[in-house]
């Protein structure tokens, strides 16, 4: 008996997070108040309360578990062939491109969350501080690796070449500017790694 509520419990929490996720990426993070989420997710409100005390909780537990999707999603998009990390730079922004031209995708959550929370006290925008902090000193990891000639300024380079593009999608929708940003990237990395 005890499993059986263990597993609901999961599957609410789940609900509830993946309905959070659904409306915070669409529509904002205050834009979207507790109850709309307890209406859409089909949850009381007290079990929205028991996996997450606060709606800032709440915000936290989505950035994060973004944040995990996002190193996924990064980790395939530069899987192939390893140990190229030029190529695989390239591949992300091939990978980037194609998600900022598809209907799914709605900007960058961590960008969102610091727009909606600019105070840097804010849990989720500390949250997003550190998930771009970490993608940057990826792109400086495989600058570096790459040979590049100032591995840190190509690095911040790609780093506000991605939040653009996801900028761009945010504000033009899937027909945006960013359906040519590993082009951009390619010339950028072809500036700083010579063959």
């Amino acid at each position: 008996m005890a499993d059986t509520k263990g597993k609901t419990e999961l599957s609410a929490r789940e609900a509830i997070l993946e309905t959070a996720a659904n409306l915070f990426f669409r529509e904002g993070f205050r834009a979207v108040g507790v109850d709309t989420v307890v209406k859409e997710a089909a949850v009381a409100k007290m079990t929205l309360y028991r996996h997450f005390p606060s709606k800032d909780d709440l915000i936290v537990a989505y950035l994060q578990d973004t944040n995990e999707k996002f190193w996924t999603w990064f980790d395939e998009s530069t899987a192939q062939p390893p140990d190229q990390p030029r190529i695989q730079l390239i591949a992300f922004f091939k990978a980037l491109e194609k998600l900022v031209t598809s209907p799914q995708c709605y900007g960058c959550p961590f960008l969102n969350a610091v727009v909606d929370f600019p105070e840097d006290s804010h849990p989720g925008h500390q949250v997003a501080l550190e998930h771009k902090q970490a993608v940057r000193s990826r792109f400086r990891e495989l600058a570096h690796q790459a040979g590049a000639h100032t591995p840190d300024v190509l690095a911040d380079q790609l780093l506000l070449l991605m939040d653009g593009a996801f900028m761009a999608v945010r504000m033009y929708g899937i027909d945006n500017p960013a359906g040519h940003v590993s082009g951009a990237a390619e010339t950028l990395i072809a500036a700083q790694i010579f063959d």
